[in-house]
């Protein structure tokens, strides 16, 4: 009984935690009008992104409130024809530049460096630099209340995490996990207060820097060969004595990550054993989520049989604040709450096994996204 009221008292902290930050701590910019008189560059790689790239193109010559913006398009060797998609939604539109990317030197990875690129050849009198990914689509004020938000924080960078898409059962067992960890265990006010890059989160489907913050941090040039190059240019930009906020920009903008499960699957393993680094630090991790989220419904069901419902209680109590937490989660980031937050455990229980499935192609190099090495 011991065992199980710790259990409880645990993930009713964490769920506890949860609501605090998604209640008080969670930054939400102003979906409406917006204005911003300074120059900003939109800045968006792509890789083989002709089937999608439109409505994101479409999206962010659509944007409403930024006299000054400048939209620069890096075509990072694809071959699908991307760059033709680009030219022909563009349409000559004098806003839009096309460039074509140069292969990625050594010790540099793909995404940074096609990042790096846009930002040294954007519009030097640009301020203001927002990264897009192919898959995210803007609202018409995106780009002007994101810009608003990182003025009036005094950040250095600004993190909007999209509305993520969920429409297969595999985006709606993993997807939600995003918004919902960080949101559980990512103290938001001690991160936007502290100084310590270990504190830091940041998405990189939609990011907005002040310009000059992010050179003094060293750009992606500081984060070449780094897979998660959006965490690791929020610590640059820490040690650099900038400041870092995460806000909900599911008002602002949607993203559709993955289309099907095998590319789930591989986007996660690509990029999960670089969240928790030593593969120690991983199997702690995972055992904690699996023992707070998955153990409570498998003990609660194991005491009902044994003749113990007071044990049966307080698992099923706790697995019962996993799901509110994972509600709390959903309703604080526009993402869908019922029912898949009752799937919670085996959300959890698929979690790590994209990770012990990431440590494992990583030990024998077998890690690629995009058709280049990840390691």
């Amino acid at each position: 009984m011991t065992a199980a009221l710790v259990l409880l008292l645990a993930v009713a902290a964490l769920t506890g935690h949860t609501v605090v930050n998604a209640g008080r701590w969670l930054r939400r910019p102003a979906e409406g009008p917006a204005e911003v008189t300074e120059p900003v560059a939109v800045l968006l790689p792509l890789r083989d992104e002709a089937a999608r790239v439109t409505p994101c193109l479409r999206a962010l010559l659509a944007q409403r409130g930024v006299p000054g913006l400048r939209v620069v398009v890096l075509d990072d060797g694809s071959a699908d024809g991307t760059a033709d998609v680009v030219r022909a939604v563009a349409a000559g539109d004098p806003r839009v530049t096309l460039l074509t990317g140069a292969a990625p030197p050594p010790g540099w990875l793909g995404k940074p460096y096609a990042c790096w690129q846009l930002a040294t050849r954007a519009d030097p009198s640009a301020t203001a630099l927002v990264f897009v990914d192919a898959d995210v689509v803007l609202g018409p004020y995106a780009v002007a209340a994101a810009v608003t938000e990182l003025r009036s924080a005094g950040a250095t960078l600004l993190s909007p995490y999209p509305r993520i898409v969920v429409r297969t059962a595999a985006d709606r067992l993993v997807q939600p996990l995003l918004q919902w960890l960080w949101l559980t265990f990512l103290p938001l006010r001690a991160m936007e207060r502290s100084p310590r890059p270990s504190l830091a989160a940041a998405g990189g489907q939609f990011l907005v820097v002040d310009r000059a913050g992010y050179l003094r941090a060293g750009g992606h040039a500081a984060v070449a060969d780094r897979v998660l190059e959006d965490i690791e240019l929020a610590r640059a930009v820490k040690r650099a004595a900038g400041r870092i906020t995460l806000v909900d920009g599911s008002r602002l903008a949607s993203c559709q990550m993955y289309e099907d499960w095998p590319q789930l699957r591989d986007g996660y393993t690509k990029s999960l054993w670089a969240s928790f680094g030593h593969p120690v630090n991983a199997a702690l991790v995972v055992t904690l989520l699996l023992l707070l989220y998955t153990a409570p419904p498998l003990v609660a069901v194991a005491a009902l049989l044994a003749g113990a419902p007071a044990v049966a209680g307080a698992a099923g109590l706790a697995y019962l604040l996993g799901v509110a937490g994972r509600v709390v989660s959903a309703r604080a980031t526009g993402g869908r709450a019922w029912p898949d937050a009752l799937g919670h455990p085996v959300s959890v229980t698929v979690l790590g096994w994209l990770t012990l499935r990431s440590y494992h192609l990583r030990k024998r190099r077998r890690l690629s996204w995009r058709g280049r090495p990840i390691s």
